[in-house]
């Protein structure tokens, strides 16, 4: 007889010494004499710990949120809304009565602008001509028969613009003629004919109602 009992175990029914604490064959845990736990049996034991630590959690924060002292609210102003009839109400065109409300301001008329008058200066006026012959200014001068002498006429003021036409006229052919050489009349050529008994006559060059004589003689 073994002075050492056997357990059996409680999971594979098999017989070991009772001096070991697991089942050699299967590994549970000997509880008694014959009985094992495994490893999974605190379980319970854990959740109903963490159900009491969850649940002292709760009533902690409740706590704390009810001791809390809230700030006091400000109690919002009373409108009295005034009984006065609509009638005596300011009137709607009045925004000076009104607070917070700037009147209204019509708009000025803006001066008009007087349009600038134009003023129409008259052109310039031919005030004088003369003649000139090679820039020098004649009243008269001797020529001899067939002698062509070229002239020219000088306006003042100078470079002033005429519509008017350049008349060049001969008092009398027998002494000389006159020929126009350009289109505006500014130039003409005296030609001396000399076939008359006359020995001079009078060279007239005309714009408009001003003119310039030179008189012509015949050698």
């Amino acid at each position: 007889m073994s002075i050492i009992s056997e357990v059996k175990c409680a999971r594979c029914d098999r017989n070991y010494s009772g001096v070991r604490s697991r089942c050699p064959y299967c590994g549970a845990r000997r509880i008694g004499s014959g009985k094992y736990s495994e490893g999974g049996d605190n379980s319970k034991g854990k959740m109903l710990i963490g159900v009491l630590i969850l649940a002292v959690l709760v009533v902690a924060a409740a706590v704390l949120l009810f001791t809390t002292q809230r700030p006091e609210e400000e109690p919002s102003p009373i409108v009295e809304i005034s009984d006065t009839p609509s009638s005596e109400l300011p009137d709607d065109t009045d925004n000076t009565s009104l607070p917070g409300i700037a009147p209204s301001v019509e708009p000025s008329e803006s001066p008009t602008e007087s349009e600038p008058v134009e003023t129409s200066t008259p052109p310039p006026k031919v005030e004088s001509v003369v003649i000139t012959y090679s820039g020098v200014v004649k009243t008269d001068f001797t020529g001899v028969v067939a002698e062509k002498v070229p002239l020219r006429v000088k306006v003042e003021p100078a470079g002033v613009e005429f519509d008017e036409k350049i008349v060049w006229k001969s008092s009398d052919t027998t002494v000389f003629e006159v020929v126009e050489d350009n289109l505006d009349g500014t130039a003409a050529t005296v030609i001396i004919v000399g076939s008359g008994s006359a020995k001079s006559a009078l060279l007239t060059v005309s714009i408009g109602g001003v003119e310039a004589e030179c008189v012509v003689r015949v050698k």
